[in-house]
């Protein structure tokens, strides 16, 4: 198990990244719900962010590869533009525990 973070760590509209027990990881809080992927583009396998815990694009509404500027659904990992369209995100399994994001 890997302890990411405490929910209030994470405000609506953003994202964090995380090294954990899977890999690089990072969490986003969208539309007041949690999501968990592996920071790895499904195009080239690289990190996503293009700085430090920046995952989504302009508008906070999609995750952005800054690599080729694939755009992906936040509340599915699915890529609807770019080079891997149609691929999707690796959805990271997690429990909250005592306010806290903890990958299982």
């Amino acid at each position: 198990m890997t302890d990411l973070c405490a929910i209030s760590d994470l405000d609506e509209g953003s994202s964090l990244g995380f090294l954990s027990h899977r890999g690089p990881v990072f969490a986003v809080k969208y539309d007041n719900e949690i999501y968990v992927y592996q920071n790895e583009c499904p195009h080239l396998g690289v990190n996503l962010e293009f700085m430090e815990d920046e995952f989504l694009d302009a508008d906070g509404t999609l995750i952005q590869c800054s690599t080729h500027g694939a755009l992906f659904a936040i509340d599915t990992g699915l890529c609807l533009a770019g080079p891997c369209q149609g691929d999707q995100l690796t959805s990271i399994a997690f429990s909250i525990v005592a306010g806290r994001i903890v990958l299982t």
